[in-house]
């Protein structure tokens, strides 16, 4: 049995719309964690809220599209992001690999919504491309961010970790 490009895109905004379930969740436990690093928890504090504003576009494209988004995989992405912050906990450079994931992290949404563009253009959904398209540039924008800013983290976290009695990690 074969499957309809129309099909696939569809399924493809059911997984966006769980990606950014995944996020909301991963920044915010990110967010509630950083103490020492301002600069870092404003911008992560930003993108949440971009991030909500992704999950109302991708909820309106899913609803014009009459397109049920998956209970079961907002579930799993939340439970996955969990699991990621909990495990950074755990670690005495939480925020230099809680950086580095994002950093990762938001490359791979990237790359989810470059292919998302393409399956709206072959299926002749022009508003899709519109929403998709300003999503994928905070997306890129977020990216550049943490590119950016993560040497300073690093050399921030390096310094704290080096003095006696200040904790670093977050």
């Amino acid at each position: 049995m074969s499957t309809s490009p129309e099909e696939h895109y569809h399924d493809w905004l059911r997984d966006a719309h769980a990606m950014e379930e995944q996020a909301e969740s991963m920044l915010n436990k990110m967010a509630d964690r950083l103490e020492h690093y301002p600069e870092l928890r404003q911008r992560i504090v930003q993108h949440i809220e971009e991030t909500k504003q992704q999950q109302s576009l991708l909820k309106q494209l899913l609803d014009r599209h009459d397109i049920h988004n998956s209970t079961l995989k907002d579930a799993m992405g939340k439970m996955a992001a969990f699991g990621q912050a909990v495990g950074g906990m755990t670690t005495p450079d939480e925020v230099v690999k809680g950086g580095i994931s994002g950093y990762v992290f938001e490359n791979f949404e990237i790359a989810s919504y470059t292919s998302l563009i393409a399956a709206a253009e072959h299926v002749g959904d022009a508003e899709g491309v519109t929403i998709l398209t300003q999503i994928r540039e905070q997306e890129i924008a977020m990216a550049e961010w943490l590119y950016t800013h993560l040497p300073d983290v690093t050399q921030q976290f390096l310094l704290r970790s080096s003095q006696s009695g200040v904790e670093a990690k977050k």
